[in-house]
């Protein structure tokens, strides 16, 4: 049974879809105005995650993850580089998509973008305010009223009137109440802008998930994920407008990732502590940032440090070990060794989807690949060959798609075990000289790669972990 964490309920609920096998899913994007960095990364390979598992158990997911391609970060910066804003925030959306094909991210069902949307969202806006919900303003922006919506503030678990506390209504704005927001901005000279029936402007930042979710899922919708960042304001007016709007629930569970941070910071580009994912991945292979997600428990904040991501890197090159071949001159092992291997395989399968199940325990789920590993890497080591242990790296494979690690070896990486024995012979012959510190430096070496150095009367044998 699956069991996921509702942020709105601040529960572990029983995965209930609203048709069954069926997910409609919708993950608030990116607002695409520069390179994105391994803080969206992280959030992205969350929800990859979350619907590579979903579909092992039969689902079929439709994910809807969005482009803010209007927004004032984008109008800045497209007014400091001289470019037309919309190219701008294009070309960054085909970056952003290069980016996610590189982490090994699966292609969203769909990617709305606002600057495509902006019929619906015109409509979802007149809709509100006939339901009087919303009113324009004489400054020529519309805003939603906080205090038409009765349970106003449940996702964050906020009361208005603890909300209203050291706020004021800035001279300029024309709202009755401060906590209302913008649903439609009036435009300032020079902007780009849409016609409307309250003049030219361009939409509120919240307005625009809401329409493209009604655009692309209908009114109701299984999952609502993005960063713990976004529960408020975002996520909270999200839930106001669409429930306002069509008088049903909005979505059934809500689910936030942690954020990742640097030095104990979250990162972000407001900080200037960003790395943007071109960086990482010019120094890093892409499995090394999905295990630094799988390590972790998916709602907490992540580290990412030189320590965590060689930690990472380590792990990543343990799980690469349970795919190797077996050796050319291996002579096989007994039936009821083979028997073994085969019930290991399937017990760790059982152990990756009991972790899986509850809440997307990813890090159980590795430990299940470790289990497979491990297993495999025994068998080959007592003699094993390639056909008796392929069944349970079929298994393995499988498996480690499902978190969408690759484990492909570095181009020319074919040759890691000859290097590796290599200097294992080179040690055989430091310690004939009985130069112990040499011999000593570089089993720790090895060790700190992942690779176990085992001294016995018949020569070193060596394996990974």
């Amino acid at each position: 049974m699956l069991k996921i964490y509702n942020t709105l309920t601040r529960k572990t609920e029983e995965f209930v879809t609203l048709e069954p096998n069926l997910v409609k899913m919708y993950v608030c994007g990116v607002t695409v105005y520069n390179d994105a960095h391994v803080g969206h990364a992280m959030s992205a390979l969350v929800f990859d995650i979350i619907r590579r598992y979903l579909e092992y158990r039969g689902f079929t997911v439709k994910h809807v993850m969005n482009y803010t391609d209007v927004d004032d970060k984008i109008i800045n910066r497209a007014k400091q580089l001289g470019e037309d804003p919309l190219k701008l925030s294009q070309r960054y959306i085909e970056d952003y998509a290069r980016d996610l094909q590189s982490l090994n991210v699966l292609p969203a069902t769909s990617n709305p973008q606002v600057s495509k949307t902006m019929p619906l969202i015109i409509k979802f806006i007149e809709g509100l305010i006939e339901k009087g919900h919303a009113y324009a303003a004489s400054n020529g922006d519309v805003y939603f009223s906080v205090t038409s919506d009765d349970d106003y503030g449940r996702l964050s678990g906020r009361k208005l009137d603890d909300m209203q506390a050291g706020s004021r209504i800035e001279i300029e704005e024309a709202k009755t109440h401060p906590m209302d927001f913008a649903l439609w901005k009036a435009a300032k000279e020079g902007e780009i802008s849409w016609e409307s029936p309250w003049g030219k402007g361009r939409p509120g930042w919240h307005i625009e998930c809401s329409a493209m979710n009604l655009a692309e899922l209908g009114e109701q919708i299984d999952i609502h994920g993005g960063g713990n960042d976004l529960i408020f304001p975002h996520h909270e007016n999200e839930i106001a407008q669409s429930e306002c709007y069509t008088g049903k629930e909005f979505s059934r569970y809500w689910v936030h990732n942690g954020m990742l941070q640097l030095g104990g910071e979250k990162m972000s580009k407001s900080l200037g502590n960003i790395i943007s994912i071109k960086k990482f991945l010019s120094e890093r292979e892409a499995d090394v940032m999905r295990m630094l997600v799988l390590n972790g428990t998916y709602r907490a904040p992540l580290m990412f440090n030189d320590e965590t991501l060689d930690a990472a890197q380590k792990n990543v090159e343990r799980l690469k070990s349970g795919l190797r071949p077996a050796s050319p001159s291996a002579k096989g092992l007994a039936p009821e060794a083979i028997s073994a291997l085969a019930s290991s395989a399937e017990s760790a399968k059982t152990n990756f989807t009991d972790a899986m199940d509850n809440d997307f325990n990813s890090a159980g789920a590795v430990a299940a690949l470790f289990e497979i590993a491990k297993a495999i890497n025994t068998a080959r080591d007592n003699g094993a060959t390639d056909a008796q242990i392929k069944s349970a790296q079929n298994i393995f494979r499988e498996l480690a798609n499902v978190l969408g690690l690759k484990l492909e070896e570095k181009q020319g990486s074919g040759d890691v075990d000859a290097f590796i024995n290599l200097l294992i012979e080179v040690r055989g012959e430091v310690r004939k000289q009985k130069l112990w510190a040499m011999s000593d430096l570089i089993r720790d070496r090895l060790k700190e790669l992942g690779v176990t150095l085992e001294d016995s009367k018949d020569g070193t044998m060596w394996k990974w972990g």
